[in-house]
């Protein structure tokens, strides 16, 4: 095979004379602005020679192959080449491209043709789409099979418009993804290869899904000409999302490509869901159509603010100004209206309860007088009291879970954009369809100087009184096994800021979380509500530190903290090191305890055995420093405000590893 006729030539240097021996080949690169072009440098009786590094058959990397009596042999299924000319034993293809080489006093040089302009193909104009809709963060994985899709990303976050966050798992890319969601109230993306890539983000997904979290799924495919007879790592992926995704969609070459992003993030938007898309392989680069534009919101979003009907506005008005005991409870929903909900409360007297995946959205009493923290499971007797006690309930945005535990018993009034969500679980006396902020505003001014409600502010903080006594008791526990949560939530309240967006993960530890740990009212808690997922703790932080670094004022600066045990970092501790790789400055506090300590206490309250919940663990604290962190071990409650003040000090990943007493939660 003739050496390419190259008319524009850029001469590279790719070894030095000494760096491959005789009977050898290597794998070269060579750079070219952005791109970079691998060949396969061979060495062959005294001949040096350059040869694209590619097989024609199935592209195996010939730079990984071996030369044998005289020929190049391909590593994946042993095809042969002439080393130096690349021409096959037989003449029966055309071989593989050679290019000139020279060798030269301080190394072999290779000529390559000058770098071409890069062709816009769909996946940049998909890209644009994203970055026009306001896609910041993009959590993920690089691979085989997206390829070309991340090329069109890189090409945004060189533009500066999009972020890109290689993680070290996928699920961990669909947990940050969903908490950027759960946060801002806006989608960021997550990223991954076809087959075991894509099926990685399903658990992450679901936990978007059920707690109505935006998010943009993006997973490469095989090609098209493979699709069917079970090709490598092939799967039905638009099946296996159908169940989780609001929107799936096949990316094919004759798509409206600008279009299919366009509803992709119209979906994920409007419906607080996920939408999903599929890249084949060969698609991802197809040339764009001369002039094609990228896709925008630009009118095609409506105004979110939906009025409640009359009727149901007259109803609720009518129950509120009758009633002596008004209760307010707030669920996740109900996060990005509190100035309204708060001065509703204020108006009608009302405490404020909320759900577990709305803790802190109210500061607790004293913070706010009508705070009453957590109702529920994960509550306190705070809540719980007030909600006895109440003779009307009015609810935002909460989804009546079964650990959350609002009575069915009282007249209930349930506000929710969700008709859906509205009655769910039991029938309520009236139910509101509407926007939350719009809602209240409305109420407010029509109940303005018409309650008939009686101050309870002294009521709160007598309860809050009666329970701070008995967490302080607590706190004094026996720690011959451990810190006792008391201690530990304790010296949290004291250290933990105001502002601090906090990432909860699921057990003994989320429990005791909320019930110890008194909220500011500005500090924002991320959980893994209905789908309640072991792992959510550590990828949720590195979601919300993503949305720290939008320059949204709702986030900037902010603190992020990560709540876990050693059972749930377990999941995904090795994205430490993608912490450490972005320079996260996220404050990890680890409550270890050796055990799954809830599914411990489940088998003995069913009375079964105790049985296979025991954890062997390294010493994480020296993980985490091996990591390129700072890791703390705490083993004494003395010991934890120094700990804590550290680790908050700390411009980077840091944890506080906390040996917790299993029994004292």
């Amino acid at each position: 095979m003739s050496e390419l006729n190259i008319t524009r030539v850029e001469w590279h240097r790719v070894s030095g004379k000494d760096e491959l021996p005789e009977g050898r080949v290597k794998t070269v690169s060579i750079t070219q602005g952005d791109t970079v072009k691998q060949l396969a440098l061979t060495h062959h009786q005294g001949t040096w020679a350059a040869l694209d590094n590619a097989c024609p058959h199935q592209g195996g990397p010939l730079g990984e192959g071996s030369i044998e009596n005289g020929c190049l042999r391909c590593p994946w299924h042993g095809w042969d080449f002439d080393p130096i000319t690349g021409k096959p034993p037989g003449g029966y293809d055309d071989g593989v491209q050679t290019y000139p080489v020279e060798v030269r006093e301080d190394g072999i040089y290779v000529a390559v043709e000058s770098e071409a302009p890069h062709v816009r193909t769909v996946t940049d104009v998909m890209a644009e789409t994203m970055a026009n809709w306001g896609v910041t963060h993009v959590f993920g994985m690089v691979g085989h099979s997206n390829l070309g899709l991340a090329d069109a990303i890189r090409r945004q976050e060189v533009e500066g418009t999009m972020t890109f966050i290689g993680i070290r798992h996928e699920g961990a890319a669909a947990f940050a993804a969903s908490a950027y969601g759960k946060l801002t109230g806006f989608p960021a993306a997550c990223f991954a290869i076809a087959g075991p890539g894509a099926t990685n983000l399903l658990t992450g997904l679901w936990d978007a899904k059920v707690d109505r979290a935006p998010v943009l799924a993006l997973t490469g495919q095989v090609q098209q000409q493979v699709f069917g007879p079970n090709n490598f790592q092939e799967l039905p992926l638009k099946e296996a999302f159908s169940a989780v995704a609001e929107f799936s969609h096949l990316v094919l070459p004759g798509s409206n490509h600008a279009e299919l992003m366009n509803l992709a993030l119209k979906t994920a938007h409007v419906k607080r869901d996920v939408a999903h898309l599929i890249f084949p392989d060969d698609v991802q680069t197809q040339p764009a159509a001369e002039g094609a534009e990228a896709g925008t919101p630009d009118g095609r979003i409506a105004d979110p603010e939906i009025h409640p009907p009359a009727d149901a506005v007259f109803d609720a008005v009518k129950l509120l100004s009758g009633a002596k005991r008004p209760v307010i409870i707030v669920g996740h929903g109900a996060r990005f209206d509190m100035d309204g909900i708060v001065a509703l409360a204020e108006e009608i007297n009302a405490p404020v309860l909320t759900t577990f995946k709305g803790k802190g959205l109210i500061g607790d009493a004293p913070v706010h007088p009508l705070g009453c923290g957590v109702l529920g499971r994960s509550g306190t007797p705070v809540a719980s009291w007030f909600m006895n006690e109440s003779d009307v309930l009015l609810v935002f945005g909460a989804s009546f879970s079964n650990h959350t535990g609002i009575t069915p018993k009282k007249p209930t009034i349930h506000v929710d954009f969700d008709r859906w969500a509205i009655g769910k679980n039991h029938a309520v006396d009236v139910g509101v369809w509407a926007e939350i902020g719009v809602t209240c505003k409305i109420l407010r001014a029509q109940l303005k100087g018409r309650s008939s409600s009686v101050d309870v502010r002294d009521e709160v903080a007598e309860r809050w009184r009666i329970w701070r006594a008995e967490k302080q008791s607590r706190v004094g526990d026996d720690e011959s096994a451990g810190v006792s949560s008391a201690s530990l939530f304790e010296a949290m309240n004291h250290h933990v800021p105001g502002d601090a967006i906090i990432a909860v993960d699921v057990g003994n530890n989320t429990y005791s979380y909320g019930r110890y740990f008194e909220s500011s009212g500005r500090q924002s808690v991320l959980m893994s509500g209905y789908l309640g997922s072991i792992g959510f703790g550590y990828p949720a932080a590195i979601g919300a530190w993503a949305a720290t670094q939008t320059g949204d004022d709702r986030f900037a600066g902010r603190p992020v903290i990560a709540v876990t045990g050693d059972g749930g970092f377990g999941q995904y501790a090795w994205e430490v090191n993608t912490a450490v790789k972005y320079g996260m400055n996220i404050t990890h506090v680890l409550l270890n305890n050796g055990e799954l300590g809830k599914i411990s206490k489940e088998q003995r309250a069913g009375h079964w055995d105790v049985w296979q919940t025991s954890l062997t663990n390294p010493n994480i604290a020296e993980y985490v420093t091996s990591c390129g962190g700072l890791g703390i071990r705490v083993e004494r409650a003395a010991d934890l405000d120094v700990a804590l003040e550290r680790a908050l000090a700390y411009p980077g990943p840091a944890t506080v590893e906390v040996m917790t007493n299993v029994d004292l939660i």
